[in-house]
């Protein structure tokens, strides 16, 4: 369907022709400063006609807010967000009338509903993710305003040229990438024209893209994305794990093939020796307080579902562009044999423009997670403090429920245990 999220949901409206594209947006809360500028924002880093390594097509995006707002200030009610469509081309779209593009959405859509739009990608079409990146626009701010939460996505390959992910082969992960991971803002993403911040990787992304796109051809590649300073417990048992929802998010993307929290699929290849993150005391950057760290991060910061209180981060696979101008041997609607070379304005390479729209799904999750945390713990302390419950079920000194034993604290106990021992 059209909508995602169960506490903050969004619902998406538009397709790649029609007059304007845009969101809904239900579960922001009151209070929050919000201007346009403030969205506007990742819609620029997202629009097309970035660069010369981008689609040609011309539009700045400029987005409307229609309600929810007054004198700069969310009301907590519904929040309407409007894009207008300005440089379509129908044109450009005749020889879709007699062909199904390879590896597009033409077929299928007709498929499903008997009918489809009659130009462009209709809902199929990247325009269909300003809505989404408008609404984890707001997300974004507000979990940076109470939470410090960052998220950062930059581009991790481009067809066969990939970032060092290891060194070595004993290491199921490198220093540079994890450098990047832990570090990278999103100022050092953006200097690059590929958004990968390594500057001789990103180069030669650069040439690798503008060598097919002067074949008439395209190419796939993939984001990491790194979500920092996210409180511990986000993260529903069993069936909205948090690396599963985050997956669901990525992989409703358009172009999307692969998902891979942490090590990934890398990480298959070790033993649980090296693969397991052993915990040490630490500190929680956000409060100050002592807390329980690992001193690596090979599960990306989520383990049995739930947040541990270290980065999260991800990887997502990108496929080449369908629509290419190059020649391709393919059947027409009728099932008759023909060729197909596509018009229109189209990507080499997605995974440039596709970074915001990565940052902004991993926003939307996180603060669903968040507003569904919040409603558990305020609700769980409207009751009776617990003082009889045995030092196996909670976090000594860091449980919402304050367990006592045999009139001492949890932590008391458990520290005399250990004297005693």
């Amino acid at each position: 369907m059209s909508s995602f999220g169960q506490n903050y949901r969004v619902h998406t409206y538009g397709e790649s022709h029609c007059k304007s594209v845009g969101c809904i947006v239900d579960g922001v809360p009151p209070g929050l400063k919000l201007t346009e500028e403030d969205i506007q924002v990742q819609l620029s880093r997202r629009r097309p006609g970035q660069s010369d390594i981008t689609t040609a097509r011309s539009e700045f995006d400029t987005v409307h807010l229609q309600s929810g707002t007054e004198h700069g200030v969310t009301l907590g009610t519904p929040i309407g967000l409007l894009v207008q469509n300005k440089d379509q081309r129908p044109h450009d779209y005749a020889e879709t009338d007699l062909y199904p593009r390879p590896s597009h959405a033409d077929y299928t859509y007709l498929a499903k509903y008997g009918l489809k739009a009659s130009s462009g990608g209709g809902r199929a079409s990247a325009r269909e993710t300003i809505g989404r990146v408008a609404a984890g626009a707001i997300a974004e701010k507000y979990l940076k305003e109470a939470y410090g939460i960052e998220i950062v996505a930059f581009v991790a390959s481009v067809g066969k040229v990939a970032l060092p992910f290891a060194e070595e082969e004993d290491e199921v992960l490198g220093k540079q990438y994890m450098d990047l991971v832990r570090s990278v803002k999103r100022e050092e993403v953006d200097r690059e024209i590929t958004r990968c911040p390594h500057k001789e990787t990103s180069q030669k992304m650069e040439e690798t893209i503008r060598a097919a796109k002067a074949k008439d051809d395209s190419l796939g590649g993939s984001i990491t994305c790194v979500i920092r300073n996210t409180p511990a417990g986000l993260g529903e048992p069993a069936f909205d794990k948090l690396e599963a929802v985050l997956a669901h998010a990525m992989l409703s993307i358009p172009s999307t093939k692969s998902f891979e929290i942490g090590s990934g699929l890398r990480g298959t290849t070790f033993p649980g020796s090296i693969h397991n993150d052993p915990f040490i005391e630490g500190v929680d950057e956000r409060t100050g307080e002592k807390t329980l760290r690992t001193s690596t991060n090979w599960s990306g910061g989520i383990q049995g579902g739930i947040a541990n209180g270290e980065d999260i981060y991800f990887r997502i696979g990108f496929k080449p562009p369908a629509t290419i101008a190059q020649e391709q041997p393919t059947a027409r609607y009728d099932g008759s044999a023909g060729v197909l070379a596509a018009k229109g304005r189209h990507d080499p390479c997605v995974v440039p423009r596709a970074v915001p729209i990565v940052e902004t799904m991993a926003a939307i999750v996180i603060m669903d997670m968040v507003l569904q945390q919040n409603a558990r713990k305020s609700t769980a302390s409207l009751l009776p403090a617990l003082t009889h419950l045995p030092p196996t079920m909670v976090l000594p000194g860091k449980s919402t429920v304050q367990a006592v034993v045999n009139g001492k604290d949890v932590g008391e106990v458990q520290n005399q245990k250990i004297g005693e021992e």
